[in-house]
């Protein structure tokens, strides 16, 4: 009798066990929906899909177009500061860079150093003052036009954004108009609240 209690016992023990068996797998074997599938990365850097908190979220890198007259080979450095710098806009900084020019210009002449001050650099601004003492103000000088700017250069110095502008204005002398030409540089922080760009170089391009 013992020995056919015992295979009783050994028989329902089989039989739980396959039953605790068959619950896992129908647990284990569905999907909840929380899991991270194998999502696809499309290449040219355009449009990259990840997956945030179990969503797959579209990042999409934001072209910048070119102002013309720009070298071609400018136009992916460029790109490389619109890359960390969402509200910057080649177009927009040049429109920006050619309204800087008119009143650095015209505080110069002036003798006003006052209204450089947040336009550019403090290293800018010795150079103008020393030039403003030494420069001949009985001759007036105007900026009768800006005939032609074009962003020449640009780079990324660690977090400093550095465009060159090189500017074909018409300048007033006295009575006299005649063409010039002026190189100068902008720097911005990328992280920085202030969206203002300082004018750190100039440089004169017969």
């Amino acid at each position: 009798m013992s020995d056919s209690g015992t295979w009783i016992e050994i028989v329902l023990l089989a039989m739980l066990a396959g039953f605790i068996g068959l619950r896992l797998v129908s647990v284990l074997g569905k999907r909840t929906g929380d899991e991270k599938a194998a999502l696809p990365v499309r290449g040219g850097g355009m449009t990259v899909t990840g997956t945030v908190a179990g969503r797959s979220e579209p990042m999409v890198r934001r072209l910048i177009s070119v102002p013309s007259g720009t070298p071609a080979d400018v136009g992916p450095a460029l790109q490389a500061i619109a890359d960390v710098d969402a509200s910057f806009d080649p177009a927009k900084f040049l429109v920006g860079a050619q309204a800087a020019y008119r009143m650095v210009l015209d505080a110069f002449w002036a003798g006003d150093v006052a209204v450089m001050h947040g336009l550019v650099s403090d290293e800018v601004l010795d150079h103008f003052r020393v030039a403003i003492e030494h420069r001949d103000a009985a001759l007036p000088h105007r900026l009768a036009a800006v005939d032609a700017a074009a962003i020449t250069a640009a780079r990324m110095v660690g977090q400093m954004a550095e465009v060159t502008v090189a500017f074909d204005a018409t300048i007033v002398t006295g009575d006299t108009p005649a063409p010039g030409r002026d190189v100068w540089t902008f720097s911005r922080h990328v992280g920085a609240a202030d969206p203002a760009w300082l004018l750190i170089a100039t440089d004169a391009d017969a």
